[in-house]
């Protein structure tokens, strides 16, 4: 049982370089550009209020996600227990927020509300790229079903436990998504939905009345915790890259007081700033979601791969074939089709790619590096040490 979810499974069927590439695109795109992407929706529901009959000014709801990002990256540096407050407190909003969508929905169906759901294809583009990147926004939503896997060696019972919670937090994320859509819909027309910034505003402006504010702090509060969420598991897999030399050893340090893995938030968190600077938030999500769907189809394939090269090995979790290959296959589709239908897009994802070979072969592959080179990462490591107090993970009781 290993930790590192997609890592580790392609370091174990693919070897290190095609793992390594899974990581550097993990901690220079995917995590840093999801957090940027929830902030900036968290910042967009913020100011909504204010500005609930024209457009957001820009620069604020960049300055308002930064300012969401630094908090959350103070918190997570300094208290483990902050932090894990934080997510609960947050979580629990999330969960209210969409319940009452929900509830709401439910009753303006029984009022005969469902005139959008007449003609649910009405004016759909069939252009297979349009529908492989409706995809990646769609799908961006669900992102984050597989990082439990990163902490599995902390599970009690991984090969009963593991299972159990990947069925039912699946199950349960799909059901209440699918169910809040639906409740949209009763109140909000496809194209006024597509005009929107702020979906669920645009929902409780027609429906609350004077208490039409209440939703967007829900959503608010829901995507403020999922950047705190993104923060807190990063770590993980920060500390299974640098386990196996795929990473600057710093980031796997921890700060001697507060027992936080300091560098690691730290860099995650001004990585995340850098991607604010971007002024399409949807092209953000198609950077994220090409690379992740070629990794984690890839990370997939591993199994197929393991049951043709290695059929001896013990499986005390087996899964039927014809869902990895199910899966495989639409992965292929929305790596594939999107190369034709958004190349600008998915070529920028397929240059970060190719930027990490580099980075490989200098500090990965090449172990006779020059002294002087070896005496400057020494004293930039022990300069960070001095600077944060942190040390390597086995020498915090020391």
């Amino acid at each position: 049982v290993k930790s590192g979810a997609d890592y580790a499974y392609i370091y174990e069927a693919f070897g290190p370089f095609c793992a390594f590439l899974r990581l550097w695109v993990e901690c220079i795109i995917v995590r840093p550009c999801s957090q940027a992407v929830v902030a900036l929706t968290f910042a967009y529901y913020v100011i909504e209020p204010i500005y609930p009959d024209c457009e957001q000014p820009d620069i604020a709801v960049r300055l308002l996600a930064a300012l969401c990002i630094t908090v959350l990256t103070v918190i997570n540096a300094l208290d483990v227990k902050w932090a894990t407050r934080v997510q609960d407190v947050f979580t629990y909003a999330k969960l209210l927020a969409l319940l009452l969508i929900i509830v709401t929905g439910f009753v303006q169906l029984g009022r005969g509300r469902y005139e959008h759901f007449l003609n649910p294809f009405e004016n759909t583009n069939a252009n297979m790229g349009a529908i492989a990147l409706s995809f990646y926004q769609g799908l961006f939503a669900y992102n984050g079903w597989n990082y439990l896997n990163y902490v599995i060696e902390e599970l009690q019972d991984p090969y009963v436990n593991l299972p159990r919670a990947s069925w039912a937090s699946i199950t349960i994320v799909t059901v209440v998504y699918v169910m809040a859509n639906v409740a949209y819909f009763t109140t909000v027309s496809p194209a006024e939905m597509l005009a929107s910034s702020a979906v669920a505003v645009t929902f409780s402006e027609r429906l609350y009345g004077v208490m039409w504010w209440i939703m967007p702090v829900f959503v608010a509060l829901s995507t403020f915790g999922g950047v705190n969420g993104i923060l807190f598991t990063t770590a993980r897999l920060f500390f299974v890259g640098s386990r196996e030399g795929h990473m600057p050893e710093i980031l796997s340090y921890i700060q001697v007081h507060r027992m936080t893995p300091a560098p690691a938030v730290i860099f995650m968190g001004l990585s995340s700033l850098v991607y604010l600077a971007s002024t399409d938030m949807y092209a953000l999500i198609n950077y994220v979601a090409f690379v992740n769907w070629l990794a984690i189809g890839l990370a997939v394939g591993a199994l197929l791969w393991f049951r043709w090269k290695r059929p001896e090995m013990d499986r005390p979790i087996r899964v039927g074939l014809v869902w990895p290959i199910i899966y495989v296959a639409f992965s292929i589709f929305l790596v594939v089709v999107p190369l034709y239908a958004s190349p600008v897009e998915t070529g920028m994802g397929c240059l970060i790619i190719a930027t990490g070979i580099p980075v490989y072969l200098i500090f990965v592959k090449w172990k006779s590096k020059p002294k002087s080179f070896l005496r400057f990462m020494s004293n930039f490591n022990k300069g960070i040490q001095k600077i944060f107090m942190v040390v390597p993970e086995e020498k915090r009781d020391l």
